[in-house]
């Protein structure tokens, strides 16, 4: 498996994180859920 490399790292800002909207509702959709726990998710 390869890595990945940084290039141009001058032009490229840092990541800070994700920054959700959570929709109003009371229940997400299931496909707003499957995302949210995809991106908590750390392997």
């Amino acid at each position: 498996m390869a890595d990945l490399v940084r290039v141009l790292e001058d032009w490229c800002p840092q990541f800070a994180g994700y920054h959700l909207y959570y929709p109003s509702r009371r229940q997400p959709s299931a496909a707003f859920s499957v995302l949210v726990d995809a991106l908590r998710y750390r392997g």
